[in-house]
């Protein structure tokens, strides 16, 4: 049976160091691969999420797909980062700025890396911040008690929003409550869903530290870009920051693996966000794989 390799990388992302932040693959496919294989890819290599690029005509440009251990997403922050920077390194060596696009089933996401002494970082231009109207009263307690809280857990006057940059974030902003913090009860994705959100995102909002898991409450992300860039715009909306500020975030204390996310948000037509985080070089390696599942070379136009 004939073996094709795929090289993967490893990186941490948000991350000042290696072995913290949130840990990524990045693989680069020279021939196609079937969704449910970079499904079972990604369940192989048990990290959080994992990206496949392929190149394009553009040396610029690149496709991409992410996956969680459990669906395909459109849209995510730190595979992007991540890949950014990992892609500068390998295929740009000596340049010290970079500009990148990469292209997902859902949208097109312009990066900008650095590698420099100061360390490895990447910058992505999220867009602009989509926001539905504040959840009225009855359905946020209920939201709140789906994750352990109360009405009393959120600072006076501040409502749960659902605001998206490519994911929907259910934004709920609360004080001193991180740790108590739980879903509890197997039909919030549905209760989700309810109000136009994927996910939810806790958020204490004077230490500007966040907490989300997947729906079913056994996983928890140890740090989510396509999060911040929703609770950055939420906190601009809201007049807890500053357009232009750069807001620092902080998240994956509760799993052991402290993280730093920077956010700003600019006014133009509307409320456009870019996140920034630095990336840490761990690793390499290669899986070998039956070549029945890599049917043709792959290269397309960079375009959506």
């Amino acid at each position: 049976m004939e073996l094709i390799k795929l090289n993967f990388g490893l990186v941490d992302v948000f991350a000042g160091e290696p072995l913290s932040g949130n840990g990524l693959s990045i693989f680069i496919l020279e021939r196609e691969l079937q969704s449910d294989f970079m499904q079972r890819i990604t369940q192989e290599m048990r990290q959080y999420e994992s990206i496949f690029i392929s190149k394009t005509e553009d040396p610029h440009c690149f496709n991409a797909r992410i996956f969680t251990m459990e669906e395909e997403l459109g849209f995510a922050g730190h595979p992007i980062i991540g890949a950014a920077c990992f892609l500068h390194a390998k295929y740009f060596h000596g340049v010290e700025k970079l500009k990148l696009s990469f292209v997902t089933p859902q949208k097109r996401i312009p990066t900008v890396s650095a590698i420099n002494k100061a360390g490895n970082f990447a910058e992505m231009e999220q867009g602009e911040a989509v926001f539905q109207l504040p959840i009225d009263s009855d359905r946020a307690e209920e939201l709140l008690n789906a994750l352990t809280l109360t009405s009393t857990d959120v600072p006076g006057g501040l409502p749960l929003q659902v605001v998206s940059t490519g994911l929907p974030y259910l934004i709920v902003p609360t004080l001193n409550a991180l740790s108590r913090v739980r879903i509890n009860t197997q039909y919030f994705e549905s209760m989700l869903a309810s109000v136009g959100a994927e996910f939810a995102y806790v958020l204490d909002v004077p230490f500007k530290e966040g907490r989300t898991w997947d729906n079913d409450g056994k996983s928890e992300d140890i740090a989510t870009g396509s999060a911040v860039g929703p609770a950055a715009a939420y906190l601009v909306k809201h007049g807890l920051a500053q357009v232009g500020e750069i807001i620092d975030f902080k998240q994956g204390r509760f799993v052991g693996r402290p993280s730093k996310l920077l956010a700003t948000v600019r006014n133009e037509s509307g409320l456009m966000v870019k996140v920034r985080g630095q990336v840490s070089f761990v690793g390499s390696g290669s899986l070998e794989l039956p070549g029945h599942l890599f049917p043709r070379s792959v290269t397309a136009d960079c375009q959506i």
